[in-house]
């Protein structure tokens, strides 16, 4: 959410940057909040106005009363009631534009770094840099539940019939190996000074309306019927919630956490190829990592959050590219975002494993997480960026390593979570 004072003082620049995100249906929106504005600072003079008179005018009913003027007192006292009626209303009114300026400015987009490539969506997002080099090997590479399904890895039907599509069963050392990849990024971060973190996994209303927008939490976000919660579709919901309301001492800054959770998630995947995998599902798990800090420190924690992702992958052995996503590709909140794609041999592309976002003060505006500053206090700015998502990760693990015998490579770091396997066989 912007500050209002910018649309007040600079409303053509937060008209140019809805254009960048190719939202023009939002524009009017920025003429509505400045009239809606205009009126309730008026009602707010006039108020103040109406409770000066009112305090006048209130003195002088205890000296008609002790002069023994009545009549005038009680003429006084209706003139007192009728501001006071005055008042209530004006002050109903003011609660309801209050109301109305804030679900709109909820839905007017963040301002994007000027460094934002410009496009209309996903196909137009640049390619910025591929570590590793991506290998096709001269064997086949199975589609990705056959690779698992060969060591007896994944029951899809079971979970069909259990729960539906999007869902599954992992076993025996697939379901090992899923464990082993969080198990080793949770212990990557904490060796990069993040403090580890399970949040809870149910958040209120507030908060979810606090880190994303409507447009997102009608896509992503399951309701518990009858209560305000909603499952988290991500543990930064959780994380940056953590710290609503808070004023923060910079001598405490940054704070670097990252977190484990389950994930919760309305999509499901594209029709085709996809659906049968576990490219985009209703359940996963997920290793996360979020930074509140100074405004001026999140751009270089942006790009220290990315580099962990691309290390944890190339620590695999698993080539990757950072790809920026362009104008209208991101999400009303952000300012500027990098995805993390993995190589993928077997469809010889890269695909999607982790996303790095800087939110600027958007997050911290909505929920109040504030700095004490010497000269008042002022918004922080957060960020989050997947460190790694299985069973996603999953499929670029598989395929980078899988042998020409049918077996499963675990590199190096991995071993010690898997009980010193080095390999996975049928």
């Amino acid at each position: 959410m912007l500050d209002i004072k910018l649309i007040r003082t600079d409303p053509e620049r937060v008209k140019e940057n809805i254009k960048k995100k190719f939202q023009d249906e939002k524009l009017p929106l920025v003429d509505e909040v400045l009239q809606l504005d205009g009126e309730f600072r008026a009602s707010k003079a006039r108020g103040d106005e109406l409770r000066q008179q009112r305090n006048l005018i209130s003195k002088e009913i205890g000296k008609l009363m002790k002069e023994g003027k009545k009549e005038e007192a009680e003429e006084t006292k209706r003139k007192v009631a009728e501001i006071a009626d005055e008042l209530a209303a004006m002050e109903q009114k003011e609660a309801e534009m209050t109301e109305e300026i804030r679900s709109r400015m909820l839905v007017i987009p963040n301002l994007i770094d000027d460094s934002v490539p410009i496009g209309r969506d996903d196909s137009e997002n640049v390619e910025l840099e591929r570590f590793g080099e991506p290998v096709v090997p001269d064997y086949e590479i199975p589609y990705h539940t056959d690779i698992m399904e060969s060591v007896n890895g994944i029951d899809l039907d079971s979970a069909r019939r259990t729960s539906g599509n999007g869902f599954y069963y992992l076993m025996g050392d697939i379901a090992r190996l899923h464990s082993a990849i969080l198990s080793y990024a949770r212990d990557f971060m904490i060796d990069k000074g993040f403090t580890y973190c399970v949040p809870p996994f149910m958040i209120r209303s507030d908060v979810v309306t606090g880190v994303m927008s409507f447009a997102e939490m009608e896509n992503m976000m399951y309701k518990i019927e009858g209560e305000d919660l909603y499952l988290i579709g991500t543990s930064e919901h959780s994380m940056i919630g953590k710290f609503m309301g808070n004023i923060l001492d910079p001598e405490t800054l940054p704070r670097t956490m990252t977190s484990y959770s389950p994930c919760f998630r309305k999509e499901v995947g594209a029709h085709g190829i996809e659906e049968r995998g576990v490219y985009r599902i209703h359940q996963f798990e997920k290793q996360e990592m979020i930074v509140v800090c100074e405004p001026e420190d999140s751009m270089d924690w942006y790009h220290k959050m990315w580099s962990y992702t691309v290390e944890l992958f190339r620590s695999m052995d698993i080539p990757v590219r950072t790809l920026e996503c362009c104008s209208g590709d991101l999400a009303d909140l952000k300012v500027k975002s990098v995805d993390v794609e993995a190589w993928s041999p077997r469809q010889k592309k890269y695909f999607e494993v982790g996303s790095c976002s800087n939110l600027g003060d958007a997050q911290a505006r909505r929920l109040g997480i504030r700095i004490k500053g010497k000269d008042g206090n002022y918004f922080a700015h957060t960020l989050n960026n997947t460190v790694v998502a299985p069973p996603r990760m999953l499929i670029a693990f598989l395929e980078n390593n899988l042998q020409a015998d049918g077996s499963i490579r675990i590199p190096q770091p991995l071993r010690m979570y898997m009980g010193g396997k080095e390999e996975i066989r049928a």
